[in-house]
């Protein structure tokens, strides 16, 4: 078990796929992208 084996961590890195043992990373949303400060200004001055 090693590189060449699909199931572990290490051959899906070398494969380059994922699965349950190599989940996919999510990026996290920033507090300053959620609230929309710039983008929508709601007040007109």
């Amino acid at each position: 078990m090693g590189r060449g084996d699909k199931k572990t961590k290490r051959g899906k890195i070398s494969r380059g796929t994922y699965g349950v043992n190599r989940p996919r990373i999510k990026k996290k949303v920033r507090p300053e992208e959620k609230i929309n400060i710039d983008k929508d200004p709601t007040v007109k001055r």
